[in-house]
């Protein structure tokens, strides 16, 4: 049996002095943000929550979230946290998946309509956190269910143990570079119902503290990381693209950083986003994969070695290199019929670790892996003869095209270095004559795009060549800062009608749409 307050009180003991968390409302200490979880866990248990119930928890960055989630915990319950900047569409998904009928949220915060009796924890009053009277829970039992992104169909939730979660920190603690103490205090702008939970607590059980900012804004964040108060930032490619964006403007030239290191993750990292991410911070990129079914992270190229890579060109090559397994985690590239395939060999990733989740929560019910099962990733990559992974594609994003695979990574490694001011991304649209037709989309490029984009386009394979040209000034996005294909695919067609040909074209469907 596993019990979170005997967990918890000697991290409140230990580090209870020091700040924790930074967030809009001030400073937090360790301590202060642990006998909020208490007096909120608390509250659970006087309204009858424990072991075998599904609590919502809904919060933008603060330390109010943390609070949040660790009660749900100490009560013995299972906790559903779920980004608020939902619609109210997707939160009412995320409730009926998982039969949740509580949701904790932040008072001060204008939410949707939610199918649920809501319990606002800035109005519950913290008390002294022991290790006395929690209940124990077994360590099987879920304790989070964690909600996919949903580019590929609706989200679904990867089921966590609690001690999935207990190991998750420890193996998230064991693959950084770095020892978190009282010197440490990292920068996290991601939603706190995806990555910027696992780090903050990963870091407060450190006695490390944590910035967390409602979102990305330069305005806010160049300062930060100026005033030498953040010692490590957490920044995706759409995060660091953005901010290495402000910093190289005339009011920022010549400024240093006094950065230790900028964790990224959640999707490929181009040698473009990386060579500028270099040129303005310096060497100090760690590169990691990681799904929402595995506690992050699955791979990990240190600094040191990012720069191999990368001056290596063998980012540039079939795949993105992410680098070696972390601690426990066991990868197995597979063909389409779950044949294991050699190093070098592209196939379907397959992962398995101590720290995997134990299935998925849909509108159909719990779908579970059997013990010692693989979880199959979706994604497309290779193991190198170093026993290094390779992203190449999500399998899908695999295009199918007159009969040939094409990948949308590869096309637009090719061609987004000689359109390096706007975003190129490129998908399959449903054609009766192609099967799938290749389109790039770019975002607010400048008038002269196509001619300069022409060159890298004659150098691709004739099948691997866009045949449809699109622009739009801002691509949709999901939660976690993802290009949403599917979105993307819907604007293209409410704008614009397909004339199928072997040189097929798009005609605007009315006269003034902002193209």
């Amino acid at each position: 049996m596993m019990n979170w307050g005997e967990e918890l009180a000697p991290l409140r003991q230990r580090y209870g002095a020091r700040i924790g968390i930074v967030d809009a409302d001030g400073q937090h200490r360790i301590g202060e943000v642990l006998d909020r979880a208490a007096g909120i866990a608390d509250e659970l248990r006087r309204r009858g929550v424990g072991p075998g119930d599904f609590v919502a928890t809904m919060f933008h960055n603060s330390a109010l979230a943390a609070a949040a989630s660790y009660a749900v915990a100490l009560a013995g319950a299972t906790e559903v946290p779920a980004n608020p900047a939902l619609s109210e569409a997707e939160l009412a998904h995320v409730m009926a998946c998982s039969t949740a009928r509580l949701a904790l949220v932040d008072g001060a915060d204008p939410l949707p309509a939610i199918p649920a009796r809501l319990l606002d924890v800035r109005a519950i009053a913290p008390r002294a956190l022991t290790n006395d009277g929690w209940p124990d829970v077994a360590p099987d039992a879920p304790s989070r269910i964690v909600f996919t992104s949903g580019t590929t169909g609706p989200a679904k939730g990867a089921i966590h143990s609690h001690r999935g979660r207990w190991t998750g920190t420890l193996m998230l603690r064991a693959a950084l570079p770095l020892l978190p103490d009282g010197a440490n205090r990292i920068l996290l702008m991601t939603p706190f119902s995806h990555g910027s939970s696992l780090l903050t607590f990963a870091f407060l059980a450190a006695g490390a503290s944590v910035h967390l900012l409602r979102g990305v804004d330069p305005g806010k964040v160049l300062p930060l990381l100026a005033s030498g108060a953040i010692t490590e930032v957490f920044a995706p490619p759409t995060v660091l693209a953005k901010l290495t964006a402000a910093a190289a403007t005339p009011e920022h030239a010549g400024r240093r950083w006094p950065l230790r290191m900028i964790l990224t993750g959640t999707a490929p990292l181009t040698p473009l986003i990386y060579r500028r991410a270099v040129d303005c911070f310096g060497p100090i990129i760690r590169v990691t994969y990681g799904k929402s079914e595995i506690f992050n992270p699955i791979t990990v190229l240190d600094p040191v070695e990012t720069a191999e890579v990368y001056a290596q060109g063998e980012a540039a090559g079939d795949g993105l290199c992410v680098g070696w397994p972390a601690t426990g985690v066991r990868i197995a590239i597979r063909d389409e019929a779950g044949r294991a395939l050699p190093p070098g060999e592209t196939g379907r990733i397959h992962l398995l670790s101590p720290h995997l989740s134990q299935g998925y929560m849909t509108l159909d019910g719990p779908r579970m892996l059997a013990p010692g099962e693989y979880h199959d990733t979706g994604d497309l990559g290779r193991v190198d003869a170093r026993g290094r992974l390779f992203l190449v594609s999500r399998q899908s994003d695999m295009m199918k095209t007159g009969g040939y695979k094409v990948s949308p990574d590869e096309v637009e490694r090719a061609l987004a270095p000689h359109l390096p001011e706007c975003e190129l991304i490129v998908l399959g649209y449903p054609s009766d004559y192609w099967g799938e037709i290749v389109t790039l989309v770019a975002a607010s490029p400048p008038p002269d795009w196509l001619d300069r984009l022409e060159p890298a386009l004659k150098q691709l394979t004739g099948y691997k060549r866009p045949r449809l040209f699109v622009t739009i000034d801002e691509l949709p996005r999901n939660s976690i800062g993802k290009i949403a294909r599917a979105q993307l695919r819907r604007w293209i067609g409410a704008h614009y009608q397909l004339v199928e040909q072997p040189r097929p074209q798009l005609r605007p469907r009315l006269v003034g749409v902002d193209r």
